[in-house]
């Protein structure tokens, strides 16, 4: 179990805001005479004097000798301690972020306060937002100047004690989206032994699980003692109150979801997504190359290179038409066509080599279904046959509106041994995370198609036939993986 501390330095500065009592002055902090601190502690340091050797440096420093994470960390207090420090991460802002300033008055500077990356205005949210990522400071006081360009003047990390009415509201508001753990009371039940985090997008069109399977997966998580919470794209700060991190929206490599990976691995945190899955399931180039090297029944493929067009001319002979093309990292069926000729397939890869330098070519294997079998640490979890959408050769169509198939879901036990075998042998070379492995069934035999990092669990689908059990199985691994990193 995790918890947030907040250090102050009299209990007086914390009168405008709502008793916790999370709140303890830095006197007890430094005695070490504050009570039930957890083995994952988070301290927010909001003593009044940040300088070199004041207490709020010593607040920080403590804590990191301690191994807890504290925010400001001591090289952000450094850092913002001289300005020839902190010009070495913003002269990599890009001018987007300071395109707010295009009708503000060049003769008077702009004062903004940032409070854990929000500010009152909307219009600065982008430029608070990267000086947090690279600062993370609760309290920011950010001075914009103009000379011949806007630029920032200062930053200086602040206390709440000097803040007025309005502002400290607006801090209040900011610190209870930044970690809600501080305002929580004291639950009746019996608390839970470990945190998990579920990242999730709440603006994605076809989420990996749908709100009622999100709801399903906190309740096994309830079950087994672990406490879990939605989370989004701006409670990346947050992680190291969790004990794991569950990631439930689609994921890239180019994508926030590859950098929470990293940073939950990096804080120690068990980690569904991991990043290796990430990196070696979102790239069809990739997977490609480790099916062949391990042997993994799988279409024929050829690898096109953009710079070398003579490489379409062997095609036809090569894997003979139809010919699926898809580009490296499509997701949901995007990305992939089908050239019924070799005027057809020039004109696909012409329009796809402009979004990736490497394209997949593969022979076309027609089937009725899809098998898409669920496998958690190496073992299957789920097996579903994915059918065509009617009139249509893929599981999706996408146009004004994205079509879909039906699909069957059924007892491991009623697949046919050679898709169980083919979808093993798939994700071993991978990991032993959560996958999803489509295959074709071509003469009785498995036909890897694709694994990915991120299988859809939606409640009806994925989960018709255990039920909660699926959710309870995947809560358990989850379970043992996080008492694996505490030591238990």
């Amino acid at each position: 179990m995790s918890q947030t501390l907040i250090v102050i330095h009299s209990l007086k500065d914390w009168a405008p805001y709502y008793p916790s009592e999370n709140v303890i002055t830095f006197s007890d902090y430094m005695n070490g005479s504050h009570v039930g601190v957890q083995p994952r502690t988070r301290i927010i340091n909001l003593c009044r004097n940040f300088d070199y050797l004041s207490e709020g440096y010593y607040c920080s420093l403590l804590a990191e000798a301690r191994g807890h994470k504290v925010i400001p960390s001591v090289r952000t207090l450094n850092d913002l301690s001289k300005r020839a420090l902190y010009r070495i991460h913003i002269d990599d802002f890009g001018e987007a972020v300071y395109k707010s300033l295009q009708e503000a008055d060049r003769r008077q500077p702009v004062v903004l306060h940032s409070y854990f990356g929000r500010t009152s205005d909307s219009l600065y949210h982008d430029l608070s937002q990267e000086l947090f990522e690279a600062f993370p400071c609760p309290i920011l006081e950010i001075t914009l100047r103009y000379r011949k360009r806007w630029e920032i003047a200062s930053l200086k990390p602040r206390s709440p004690k000097k803040l007025s009415d309005e502002q400290a509201d607006e801090f209040a508001t900011a610190l209870d989206e930044f970690s809600r753990k501080v305002w929580r009371k004291r639950r009746k039940q019996k608390a839970a032994r470990y945190d998990l985090a579920i990242l999730c997008d709440p603006e994605e069109a076809m989420p990996p699980s749908d709100m009622a399977a999100l709801k399903r997966f906190i309740r096994a998580g309830k079950e087994v003692g672990v406490d879990c919470e939605v989370i989004r794209q701006r409670d990346y700060l947050r992680l190291p109150e969790y004990d794991g991190l569950f990631i439930r929206t689609t994921t890239n490599i180019d994508h926030y979801t590859y950098r929470f990976a990293k940073k939950a691995e990096n804080e120690g945190l068990a980690v569904i997504d991991d990043s290796n899955s990430i990196l070696r399931c979102t790239n069809k180039i990739y997977l490609a190359d480790l099916f062949r090297i391990n042997r993994v029944p799988s279409p024929k493929t050829v690898v096109l290179y953009k710079d070398q067009p003579g490489q379409l001319a062997g095609l036809e002979q090569a894997l003979g038409f139809p010919i699926v093309v898809k580009i490296p990292d499509g997701a949901f069926s995007k990305g992939v066509e089908k050239a019924t000729s070799p005027e057809e397939l020039a004109a696909i890869c012409k329009k796809l080599f402009r979004h990736s330098t490497l394209l997949l070519a593969q022979e076309f294997l027609y089937t009725d279904f899809d098998w898409r079998i669920g496998v958690l640490d190496n073992q299957p979890l789920f097996a579903c046959r994915y059918y065509m959408v009617k009139n249509h050769w893929q599981i999706y169509r996408h146009g004004k509106r994205t079509d879909s198939g039906g699909f069957d879901t059924m007892p491991i036990t009623d697949v046919p041994p050679s898709i169980i075998d083919a979808a093993l042998r798939a994700t071993r070379p991978i990991g032993d995370s959560l996958y999803g492995v489509d295959l074709k069934e071509c003469d009785g035999k498995g036909c890897v198609i694709e694994v990915n990092d991120n299988p859809n669990i939606d409640q009806g689908v994925e989960d018709k036939y255990l039920g909660m059990e699926l959710y309870r199985r995947f809560m358990a691994t989850m379970l043992k993986r996080m008492e694996a990193r505490r030591g238990h």
